[in-house]
């Protein structure tokens, strides 16, 4: 089992550089690529970036050049700087992680990132 917990969500003005973490434990061996989400109210769930074990990143059009996805594989920790926050950012940011031989990834409980203007 896996389990992902985030933090570092909150109320953050337009233009501000918050962080999240996401710390995963339990069968962390397991994990493969690791990745943030988002999801807006009235909106479905996408991909804002993803990172795999050996560092390759990808990113939404909608961030590039403003977040930056990290990993701390002896943490166990994946994080996403987000820098140039826009209204537009505001979402319930979940993590995920792939494991290995399972289909559907693991999901943190997600934490909310409002951003006010």
């Amino acid at each position: 089992q896996v389990q992902l917990v985030e933090s570092g969500g909150g109320l953050v003005q337009a233009g501000g550089s918050p962080r999240l973490s996401c710390a995963a434990s339990g069968s962390v061996f397991s994990i493969n690529a690791m990745g943030w989400y988002r999801q807006a109210p009235g909106k479905l769930r996408e991909l804002v970036a993803v990172i795999t074990t050996g560092g390759s990143t990808n990113y939404a059009d909608s961030v590039k050049g403003r977040f930056t996805i990290a990993r701390d594989n002896a943490k166990n920790t994946v994080y996403l700087l987000m820098n140039s926050l826009k209204p537009e950012d505001t979402a319930v940011y979940y993590c995920s992680a792939d494991l290995v031989g399972v289909v559907a990834p693991k999901w943190g409980q997600g934490t909310q990132v409002t951003v006010s203007s």
